[in-house]
């Protein structure tokens, strides 16, 4: 038995949103830790971020300084009669429905207040609560390797660590996948294209107003088939994030990464799309974004190693949950580690924390595509029926925004306590 009162060594690999929530809460709790990032500073991949309430109660479990600094940054819909709306539901055609006789559709609840924030504003936050020398930059993971109850990570520079346990936060197409899921469920591994690749950009908020005129602001869905284009303010208001997703459901082979294409292109992919809407495209880089997911994930540990965030559960944006659930792994997964006596303690942490968190997450995926098929028209029975999916929308999201993770975390607490016979 590992020495009782020996505090674990911790790896977290990467430091986006979940590595540094993971530390934030582990550091708050006096649990040391080293992140490894594999770029030379912090970073965003992407834009905006939107949180629900759920996402809110994590981080204020994480650390109440934490929420106290988001709520300076945050940015809320802009008029009042949106305050409660996830986004309002528009047709893309030609004056957004008004031909129809659509002018709203807003999705939400009375208890919802919508906030989001820019990416990069979001991660500075979070890094200031991270002591400068518990990251190290540049260190890109090239393996892991579990042996006499060490997870040994070898490093592209030629670096060799050792630790107690290792955190992987290394996003959707992490190696930390491979050491956790390769030899027991190795079809598992790979991200799984979900059918749909994005543009995106920022448009500076007079800009966009002078573009969209009232419907800027706030957010919004633009509903077409097969496609669709979200935009919500970010930056305090003074900037607009628009992603425009297309559905595709041939196989995605042009590799991993972002491939260039033409205005022309974007264009041919928005046709029948209101003009104002194309004249974004301006702000976009010619980029087709494709879009990953893990619908099915065996476990979200390994013996020492344990998945936390997108490379255990990526999932596509179309609830804005995916960041979140990120965070609600933090929230649970730092009270657990916090009760640990000895480093042989840690596999029994995982393996309540995999219960507590899996099932929820993974149905968080799998919900989040379904919400794709509905916003893009492709649900089988509902289809392009405003109504219906309004009426399905304002629905869905619940069971997400309310979950109550302070029970999660006594019955973590509380199974953790009885497998270890504390």
């Amino acid at each position: 038995m590992e020495s009782l009162g020996a505090r674990p060594s911790i790896a977290i690999l990467g430091a986006g949103i979940g590595g540094l929530a993971i530390a934030i809460g582990l550091i708050k709790r006096g649990v040391p830790v080293t992140i490894y990032e594999a770029a030379g500073q912090f970073s965003a991949v992407g834009a905006g971020i939107g949180f629900g309430p759920n996402s809110l109660n994590a981080i204020d479990l994480i650390d109440r300084r934490f929420r106290e600094e988001y709520n300076k940054a945050k940015t809320p819909n802009e008029k009042a009669e949106f305050e409660h709306s996830v986004f309002d539901a528009l047709y893309a055609e030609e004056g957004f429905g008004e031909k129809r006789g659509w002018t709203r559709g807003l999705v939400g609840a009375p208890y919802f207040t919508r906030s989001s924030a820019h990416r990069q504003d979001l991660l500075n936050i979070m890094a200031s609560f991270i002591p400068r020398d518990t990251v190290k930059f540049g260190k890109r993971a090239q393996s892991i390797e579990q042996r006499e109850n060490k997870a040994i990570i070898t490093f592209q520079d030629g670096d060799v660590v050792a630790v107690d346990a290792v955190i992987g936060c290394d996003g959707v197409k992490g190696i930390s996948r491979q050491a956790v899921l390769g030899d027991i469920a190795p079809e598992q591994v790979a991200p799984v294209y979900s059918g749909m690749y994005i543009y995106r950009g920022i448009v500076p908020m007079d800009k966009a107003k002078e573009l969209l005129g009232t419907h800027a602001g706030d957010a919004k869905w633009f509903m077409a088939q097969g496609k669709g284009l979200v935009i919500y303010p970010i930056s305090k208001g003074k900037e607009e994030n628009f992603v425009y997703f297309i559905s595709n459901k041939k196989s995605w082979t042009d590799g991993d990464a972002a491939v260039p294409c033409t205005k022309e292109e974007m264009e041919a992919d928005l046709e029948g799309f209101d003009p104002r809407l194309l004249k974004l495209l301006d702000h976009a880089k010619p980029l087709r974004w494709p879009t990953w997911h893990h619908p099915k994930t065996l476990t979200y540990y390994n013996g020492r190693i344990c998945l936390l965030g997108d490379v255990a559960h990526a999932s596509s944006p179309h609830q804005a949950a995916g960041a979140g659930q990120g965070l609600e792994d933090a929230a649970v997964l730092c009270h657990l580690l916090a009760l640990i006596k000895s480093p042989d303690q840690l596999e029994t942490a995982f393996k309540v924390y995999d219960a507590i968190r899996r099932p929820r997450a993974q149905k968080v995926v799998l919900t989040s595509y379904d919400a794709g098929l509905l916003y893009m028209w492709q649900d089988e029975k509902i289809g392009d029926d405003m109504d219906k999916i309004l009426e399905n929308a304002n629905q869905r999201l619940h069971w997400i925004w309310l979950h109550d993770l302070k029970t999660d975390i006594k019955k973590a607490e509380s199974e953790f306590a009885r497998l270890c016979q504390l």
